[in-house]
């Protein structure tokens, strides 16, 4: 149909009667069209039949013609009918394509409306910004940026809001700060965009300074900093940061307190951690799946077995996150039967496993020595669940052979992985060589561990020690020299104990403590309880050329003892001691605090940088010590 007829049928309808029956005809055609072909026959129809086009669905019209050819001609169309311009039908069809499966459509409509002159407004923008944030297409959202700073859309506030989440979005960070500085105007999502996108990209410290300037802050942005800072390593930022929240009239919701959590956890700060989970009872989060997950992982971490085993039994939704955080909690409280029966309910309701919840299973064996069940699970994750075993579930295995004394299998394994062997394989390896004695293998996975971590001190402190128990002390004193050329620098140990919300940090031999004389005297009067009942310092595990009667000493003041004397002194009797450890225990004062507990009828629960270590009665959860 030419331009000019159609002008002219356009023009010259005499209103029909309501009761016509070509009226009523048309009317049931109106809505049944697909395609442009299909909307002609139709237009050329209601001709025929003297029927106004008024009666055209037009938001249909658009969506058929948009992205044909045919644009054109639905564009006389509403240029004949619409005494408004026709920019909101085709607003209709732009937000559809920008919020569904083909935001690009979006973009090609947009050009097509340009390329005949249909004004956008701020709506059009809007949506063409949408479909660019779905696209991460910055390209086309600078353009679009330049269309409506022309258009004199520059105070619009929400405008300036997507372009700068979609600048953070794609990197462009540079633009972002430009237009962030160059804002006449800026409200608290402004700010929030700025600081989310500096968190993602770590960032934390710049994140921060923004933060600080905000003039008004709302929970989103306490919640993003909060959890920039766990995010980025630095859970004490994020707590002390929390604790200000505290004081301003901003209740913290569910994301705010998983973040809160999740520092928590961290830190193994449990008496936050437990506030934190009265408020979110109160608060009604309790049905909050990830709330209750992150719950679960907090008090397995500050070593409440019981009361993270209650949040899980207590859910009454249970996704693969929740049963896997909970197996992984037994393993490292070093309750593996309840772990593998804990998988067993799980299978039986119809839950299936994932990554996570196998590394959980073969940690659960490697801690408790089940060697053919770990084996099990390895070969049975990929055949009965098709979960693709990672570096961590090889790494797993590396440490469950090597745990056992099956040193050359772990060898022939590592060798025979699909994936490179990193450092925490061959770091696996090199335990299992310290226990269990044996140089040679020890030299070949500290040669691979001198490539992949050459600045990590503990695998030079592992190599040096299994050298100095076999008193290769030239290769010992060799490996300390190296540990000087490379810069390597040996982490100091230190423990730390929580008493009435202040925490007590210690470290081997201090002095420093307030209380430093008054622990002596305490440890002096436990040591003779101690010795009565068979203790004997196992100095072997002080390497240093000293007298007998030193290294005792040595012993006596290491980290962990001093935190536990201090938490015996401080706390109510009865009450659990929980001691933070960033090293291993070592063998002397993990039968030390086997020990005290069945002394003095406490539990001494200490969790070190492997596992948790449950001293209750005289005995360990853990098989062993290492």
């Amino acid at each position: 149909m030419s331009s000019s007829s159609l002008s002219s049928s356009l023009r010259c309808f005499p209103p029909p009667s309501p009761s016509s029956p070509n009226l009523k005809n048309n009317d049931l055609l109106i809505h049944n069209f697909n395609t442009p072909l299909e909307l002609k026959q139709l237009h050329a129809r209601l001709i025929k039949t003297n029927t106004p086009l008024s009666i055209l669905p037009l938001t249909k019209v658009a969506s058929v013609c948009a992205l044909s050819p045919s644009f054109s001609y639905a564009h006389q169309i509403f240029s004949h009918l619409l005494e408004t311009p026709q920019t909101s039908i085709w607003n209709s069809c732009l937000i559809r394509f920008a919020e569904g499966d083909s935001p690009s459509h979006a973009l090609l409509l947009f050009y097509q409306m340009r390329l005949f002159d249909v004004l956008p407004d701020t709506f059009t923008c809007s949506f063409v910004l949408k479909a660019c944030l779905k696209l991460s297409d910055v390209v086309n959202g600078k353009i679009i940026h330049g269309i409506f700073q022309k258009l004199g859309f520059c105070s619009n506030l929400f405008l300036q809001n997507m372009t700068l989440n979609l600048y953070g979005l794609c990197g462009e960070m540079g633009d972002a700060m430009l237009l962030f500085e160059k804002m006449p105007q800026r409200d608290v999502v402004t700010w929030n965009i700025m600081i989310a996108q500096l968190v993602k990209r770590g960032d934390i410290d710049g994140a921060y300074c923004f933060f600080l300037r905000m003039p008004d802050k709302n929970v989103r942005s306490w919640t993003s900093m909060i959890s920039g800072f766990v995010q980025c390593g630095k859970p004490k930022e994020a707590i002390d940061l929390f604790m200000k929240l505290q004081d301003e009239a901003v209740r913290p919701n569910e994301v705010t307190v998983v973040s809160v959590l999740a520092a928590c956890a961290d830190l193994g700060e449990l008496d936050l951690g437990r506030s934190v989970h009265e408020y979110s009872t109160r608060s009604g989060f309790k049905r909050n799946v990830r709330v209750c997950n992150t719950l679960i992982d907090m008090y397995v971490k500050c070593g409440c077995l019981e009361n993270a085993r209650r949040v899980f039994d207590e859910m009454e939704e249970r996704t693969v996150v929740s049963w896997s955080a909970m197996i992984a909690g037994l393993a490292m409280h070093g309750q593996a039967e309840e772990a593998l029966w804990l998988f067993s309910e799980m299978i039986k309701l119809g839950m299936k496993p994932n990554g996570v919840t196998f590394i959980g299973l073969l940690h659960a064996c490697s801690h408790m020595g089940l060697i053919d069940e770990g084996r099990r699970f390895f070969a049975s994750m990929t055949a009965d669940y098709g979960v693709i075993p990672q570096i961590e579930h090889y790494g797993c295995v590396v440490d469950l052979l090597s745990r056992a004394g099956l040193l050359q299998e772990a060898h022939d394994f590592i060798m025979s992985m699909p994936v490179k062997p990193n450092g925490v394989v061959w770091g696996a390896l090199l335990g299992g060589c310290k226990v269990h004695k044996n140089i040679d293998l020890a030299e070949e996975a500290m040669k691979h561990l001198s490539e992949l971590d050459p600045l990590n001190d503990g695998y030079y402190v592992v190599i040096s020690n299994i050298y100095a128990e076999a008193e290769q002390w030239e290769d010992a004193a060799r490996v300390r020299k190296l540990m000087k050329v490379r810069g390597v620098k040996k982490t100091s140990g230190w423990s730390s104990i929580t008493v009435n919300g202040v925490v007590h940090e210690f470290v081997a031999g201090d002095q420093t403590h307030p209380q430093a004389e008054e622990i002596y005297q305490f440890w002096d009067k436990l040591l003779v309880k101690m010795k009565h009942r068979g203790y004997a310092p196992k100095t072997s595990v002080v390497l240093l050329d000293m007298e007998e009667k030193e290294k005792e000493k040595f012993l006596y003041r290491h980290s962990e003892k001093l935190a536990v004397v201090f938490g015996l002194m401080t706390t109510p009797e009865g009450t659990a001691i929980r001691i933070m450890k960033n090293l291993r225990v070592c063998e002397d004062c993990h039968a030390a605090l086997k020990l005290i507990s069945g002394i003095v009828n406490r539990e001494i629960i200490v969790r070190d940088r492997n596992r948790f270590h449950c001293f209750r009665g005289g005995q360990c959860s853990c098989r062993e010590f290492w």
